[in-house]
């Protein structure tokens, strides 16, 4: 009963979570909108306000990825899948779920994940170096 509890206390907080990155979403897209629309200064106001847009633009994208990742967890509290692991089918634990509630793997298959996808990435490039790679020792 304790994990179901705690699976019904992650869902307030997935839900609170989401709708403040609804909010800050929302507001940061209004506020840019706001700051285009009024004219520039000079070249450096102009650039400062640039970095600041592209600074902004990149928080509302990881905000935005994030509200995906809650979407999807809240999704599968509805279907009942949330909290079992997409690789092993095995119960993610209360502990990575309280550290990250939108977890879809368990710690284990994470790693796996990680480790066999850094290693793929790696060989990849080095496969496309190898052919290039001319050393003349002379």
């Amino acid at each position: 009963m304790a994990r179901k509890d705690a699976l019904v206390n992650l869902r307030t907080i997935l839900v609170r979570r989401r709708d403040a990155l609804r909010s800050a979403l929302a507001g940061d897209l209004s506020l840019l909108k706001e700051l285009r629309s009024e004219s520039p200064g000079d070249m450096i106001d102009a650039a400062l306000d640039s970095a600041q847009d592209e600074i902004s633009s990149q928080l509302a994208e990881v905000e935005s990825r994030e509200l995906a990742h809650i979407e999807i967890a809240l999704e599968r509290m509805k279907s009942g899948d949330y909290g079992v692991c997409d690789v092993c089918s095995g119960k993610i634990p209360m502990a990575r779920l309280h550290a990250l509630p939108y977890a879809t793997m368990c710690i284990a298959c994470q790693r796996e994940s990680e480790r066999t996808g850094f290693r793929a990435a790696r060989e990849e490039v080095e496969d496309s170096f190898a052919g290039d790679l001319e050393i003349d020792v002379s």
